[in-house]
């Protein structure tokens, strides 16, 4: 039987003190019933001796604290889950937003998920296509990696992210793909350029969209990530499918946690961020993997904007710790125009080398990705000397390194947005760059693999 307490102790937004209760769990849900007969939702966020500590998703504001009705309804904050979800676009909180008819559930799933079992995990070794040269070459996605793009303020990141929904597909298999893309505090303009670009380009027939705008209560954003997760889990242990998760902007959730332990009072850590950020991010990342016994997996691009392009930043830095590698977005490159402007020297997948080679992209994918990271840097080296000295100081050979850099910029990195090159073409690119070198240079790559891909004469 659901018991009712009347009147709050304290009201200090988004958190509400309720004294008197007994049996109360941590993340239960809760309805706050205002005079009006206005009902707005919580969730317990602590609980001790007779006092729970309930923090309201839509606000405080309004409430008082004698009028007030509080009932503890005995579960935590659930999502309606069913394959019908995919096609459909949903809120912060899982919601239908777009005005299509209601799902019919197959379950109600804990949002919280479970951790995966260490033992039962199996490691990442299928390549996932992007279609993006930058990323499938020379930082490879595998199936069931967690791999984040680092971004600054201004920088394409919502382009890049809508590009990966796009065209994201793993080679090679059978069973199905599906995207559950996940928008965290993001303006109404952005969350229009999604809509509209999964629109009109059909990348919504295989979506599940969650958009939570920047105008939403804070305390629901810290709810969005864990809805689109629970939802992908559905998906990829349930129904054996391929799941990428794309989380944006994951900067937005660690300030609404902030947010949330500056009104608990809680001691803050590092520029004001709690002690247990780390654990926290890591409660979502980890959510990523293949599990034993299942053809399904989940894997995780999350998007995080760097405060004033700081990578040491406590955000990118713990998230760096958890997950997998980085893809990092350049402002010097996009104030040259380039599309997208992923900076591949600092960029870094760290399980590229299990999902790459003969049977999985081609023979030469490991050896030709060496050869060009190595010659981007040398050329990057150049053109700084050059800068300094002038290009009169510069051997015949660096000059050669330089054009490859340049060339490297304009015709690999600078794709644009709407085009969805296959491995094979980024492979091929890759050796048409690599011509402009002395084949004495090309000292990571095997005579084999020259004389095959890069035969004399032609």
């Amino acid at each position: 039987m659901l018991k009712e307490h009347k009147g709050l102790s304290a009201v200090v937004d988004p958190l509400v003190t309720v004294k008197g209760v007994e049996g109360v769990k941590f993340d239960e849900l809760v309805n706050v019933e205002l005079g009006d007969g206005t009902i707005r939702r919580g969730q317990v966020l602590e609980a001790e001796g007779d006092t729970a500590i309930v923090q309201l998703f839509e606000g405080s504001s309004g409430i008082n604290k004698v009028d007030a009705k509080v009932r503890f309804l005995g579960k935590p904050l659930t999502l309606d889950v069913s394959e019908d979800m995919i096609g459909r676009r949903f809120d912060g909180m899982g919601r239908i937003s777009d005005g299509g008819p209601e799902l019919i559930a197959e379950k109600s799933l804990d949002i919280n998920g479970a951790a995966i079992n260490p033992v039962m995990r199996n490691y990442p070794n299928e390549f996932v296509q992007t279609g993006i040269s930058t990323i499938d070459h020379l930082n490879t996605l595998v199936r069931g990696q967690k791999l984040p793009v680092f971004s600054g303020s201004g920088l394409p990141h919502k382009e890049l992210a809508a590009q990966i929904a796009r065209q994201a597909t793993v080679l090679n298999s059978d069973e199905d793909f599906a995207v559950v893309f996940a928008a965290i505090g993001i303006t109404f303009e952005e969350a229009q350029y999604f809509i509209n670009d999964f629109t009109e380009t059909g990348a919504i027939d295989r979506s599940v969209v969650f958009i939570n705008l920047a105008n939403d209560p804070a305390i629901e954003r810290l709810a969005t990530p864990k809805m689109a997760l629970t939802a992908a889990e559905y998906l990829a242990f349930e129904k054996n499918m391929h799941v990428l998760v794309i989380m944006t902007d994951m900067t937005n959730y660690a300030n609404s946690l902030r947010e949330v332990s500056a009104a608990r009072r809680e001691v803050p850590g590092r520029r004001g961020y709690p002690g247990y950020l780390y654990t926290n991010l890591a409660t979502l990342y980890e959510r990523a993997g293949r599990i034993e016994g299942s053809t399904g997996s989940v894997t995780q691009i999350p998007i995080v904007t760097m405060p004033e392009d700081d990578i040491t930043h406590p955000i990118p830095d713990l998230t760096g710790y958890i997950t997998e590698g980085q893809i990092i977005l350049s402002r010097d490159l996009y104030n040259q125009g380039l599309q997208p402007p992923i900076n591949v020297l600092p960029s870094l997948s760290r399980l590229k080398d299990n999902g790459i080679g003969e049977g999985k992209t081609r023979e030469d994918h490991a050896s030709t990705m060496n050869q060009i990271f190595s010659a981007y840097a040398q050329g990057k080296e150049a053109k700084s000397l050059a800068s300094v000295l002038g290009d009169s100081a510069l051997t015949e050979t660096d000059l050669k390194y330089l054009e490859f850099s340049d060339a490297f910029e304009e015709k690999y990195v600078n794709q644009g947005y709407y085009t969805n090159r296959s491995i094979e073409d980024s492979l091929e690119i890759g050796w048409e760059l690599l011509r402009i070198l002395p084949r004495t240079e090309l000292t990571r790559i095997s005579e084999e693999l020259i004389e095959k891909y890069m035969p004399e004469g032609k």
